[in-house]
């Protein structure tokens, strides 16, 4: 085979023939991501929105030059959510060791689809599950698979609750007589509609149910939507609690809600992909207390875990569901005593996620991960202090987690002036101090949202956003007189 015509680093030669080209573009990537990364807090988190033209091709091929020309542009452009400035989604700053595994099985390109075509990350991957699966109180019997983010983890827990309530992996839906429905809390994840919609139950059949003051599902109002779902001849079959709501990381009160879902004979989902993370807090995991007694769970350790894009999973308290419920097997594959989890899995062909995730809970430990959250609330403890103190502002819920919803409510203006003064406060802080929060709608009202994930953000960081507040308060108070 001639391969004259490419560049001499285009491939790693399995001969070892290269390794000197290899190594110089290696040591140039790296070199440019540890730049980039560590003077990351010198950089705003936001980058300057504009238009990018990425759609010419090389004909004859780009220089190692050109490329890293391309590169530094790139990297400027780019979203900065390893700043300490970032606190306004929940998108961590990643172990380095996740980073290094990620580049270790990208090399491997190992496919999670058969334990032929990786045989260990196949067997890391069920192992490290089921450890997971246990620390949020699963017996032996439990056990899940790894899928490319939250959304999937949803979905494939909810195929499993459909088919098992129902029957219907083989003949779907058509005969059904009645509407099944799941109900889950008003400020559940819009994922779980897009779940419904994949599985051919329609956005409507999410049923909301209220919340209280907290952000939590008010479980009067499940019991009240779940008998009313009966006498309109629909079939409710799931209930969706969620542990770290989107905008206020609030945590549905899941013990209460599971005893609800056994005396109905209900299908109990935990959407734990944010605040599953407590399972490795000593102080903090009895905010979870309940959650054992679900029937599938879903889990992100790229949020609270700190864990490089994409790691997520979705748990089973009964493994064996995912085989009979499930499973689709696959003639090509070769089958042994070990499940190929391309069968068991909404994803075919995966990457080895698995890797970075045990990398990094053997890399920082236990005893680092649960110091990881306490530092967490350490600094949303301060934030929530620092708007009490304030009678101008406003929570939008007491946390749960360590993230705080807060805004600003100028007297005598309108919800809709109330709302532009709270979006110019989010730029006043950006440009003054470089802090980006998010600015969601909650409730009919646009809300400051600062997620406290960079262990890197000092609580003197918090204390000046607030002088900052107040100085816009201060602002806003001459300007009114």
């Amino acid at each position: 085979m001639n391969i004259d015509f490419l560049p001499d680093n285009a491939f790693i030669d399995p001969s070892g023939q290269n390794i000197n080209e290899v190594a110089s573009l290696i040591k140039k990537f790296i070199d440019l991501a540890v730049e980039n990364s560590a003077s990351a807090d010198q950089r705003s988190p936001l980058s300057r929105m504009k238009k990018y033209t990425f759609g010419e091709f090389s004909v004859q091929g780009m220089s190692s030059e050109g490329i890293f020309l391309q590169l530094h542009e790139i990297l400027k452009n780019s979203l900065n959510p390893l700043t300490p400035n970032y606190i306004g989604h929940m998108d961590s700053i990643p172990t380095l060791i996740s980073c290094l595994g990620e580049f270790i099985t990208t090399t491997l390109n190992n496919n999670m689809l058969s334990l032929e075509m990786s045989p260990l990350f196949s067997q890391m991957e069920v192992q490290v599950l089921r450890n997971i699966a246990r620390m949020f109180g699963y017996d032996e019997k439990s056990g899940g698979v790894m899928v490319s983010g939250g959304s999937l983890a949803n979905l494939q827990a909810l195929a499993v609750a459909r088919n098992h309530y129902f029957s219907v992996k083989e003949e779907g839906l058509i005969g059904l007589k009645e509407q099944p429905v799941i109900l889950a809390s008003e400020a559940s994840h819009t994922s779980l509609h897009k779940a419904a919609m994949l599985l051919g139950l329609g956005t409507s059949s999410v049923i909301a149910v209220k919340t209280n003051q907290n952000s939590q599902m008010d479980t009067l109002d499940l019991e009240k939507k779940i008998h009313k779902m009966r006498e309109k001849g629909k079939k409710p079959f799931a209930v969706v609690a969620t542990a770290g709501t989107t905008v206020t990381g609030n945590i549905d009160p899941i013990l209460s809600i599971a005893e609800i879902t056994k005396k109905y004979g209900l299908w109990l989902h935990v959407d734990a992909a944010y605040g599953g993370a407590l399972v490795f807090s000593d102080k903090h995991r009895k905010r979870l207390s309940g959650i054992e007694k679900a029937d599938s769970i879903t889990f992100n350790p790229q949020k609270w875990m700190y864990v490089a894009k994409t790691c997520a999973m979705v748990l089973f308290k009964n493994r064996d569901l995912l085989e009979t419920d499930f499973r689709i097997s696959a003639p090509y594959m070769n089958h042994t005593d070990f499940t190929n989890l391309g069968e068991i899995c909404v994803q075919g062909t995966r990457h080895a996620d698995i890797l970075k995730l045990y990398l990094s809970l053997q890399h920082i430990g236990l005893k680092g991960y649960d110091q990881l959250i306490n530092e967490g609330y350490l600094r949303v403890d301060e934030f929530v202090k620092q708007v009490k103190k304030r009678p101008y502002l406003e929570l939008a819920s007491e946390p749960d987690t360590n993230i705080c919803c807060f805004r600003w409510r100028p007297k005598n203006l309108d919800a809709k002036q109330c709302d532009q003064w709270n979006l110019e406060l989010q730029q006043c802080l950006l440009q003054k101090e470089g802090v980006f929060f998010s600015l969601p709608t909650y409730k009919g009202k646009r809300w400051l949202r600062a997620v406290l994930l960079n262990p890197f953000t000092p609580i003197s960081t918090i204390r000046k956003i607030f002088k900052t507040i107040d100085d816009f308060f201060i602002h806003y108070q001459s300007y009114k007189s």
